[in-house]
């Protein structure tokens, strides 16, 4: 190895815009930022949604309504999908627990178990809330029930 055969690594170099070194260079003075302006700035940074002074999207749209952010929103549970989970796993129970364990709920998803299908295993089913259909066949079919509070 001699000092004319050394080379900077692969990568190490890239080719930027060298900007601020003077007018020879034909990107001194300015910097290639324009003239004036707050975007010509050292600090300048813009706002989120700012349309150069036109009043932004957010503001032209009207706004109606109300959202609760306080509303519990349920996910449904038939009893055809609880039949399937029941056949394809061979439970006696089934809980929330189990529910997440086979992608049917999420993490903090409230359950309800509604009424569509038929079940004919006997069962026990624990569950935030039941439809009334569901109660029904759950305890027509020799299972039970259990809220959870």
């Amino acid at each position: 190895m001699r000092l004319e055969s050394l080379k900077p690594a692969e990568g190490s170099i890239k080719n930027r815009k060298r900007v601020g070194r003077g007018q020879g260079s034909g990107r001194g003075g300015t910097s290639t930022r324009g003239h004036k302006g707050a975007q010509s700035r050292s600090g300048y940074s813009r706002k989120t949604g700012f349309e150069g002074g036109q009043m932004p999207l957010q503001r032209r749209i009207p706004k109606f309504g109300f959202k609760n952010n306080n509303k519990v929103v349920s996910k449904p549970i038939n009893l055809d999908d609880l039949q399937k989970l029941v056949d394809a796993k061979k439970l006696k129970e089934v809980t929330p627990e189990i529910l997440r364990k086979n992608g049917l709920a999420s993490k903090k998803d409230q359950i309800k178990v509604l009424g569509r299908g038929e079940i004919t295993t006997n069962i026990k089913v624990t569950a935030h809330k039941f439809s009334d259909s569901a109660k029904e066949a759950i305890e027509k079919a020799g299972g039970s029930i259990m809220i959870i509070k």
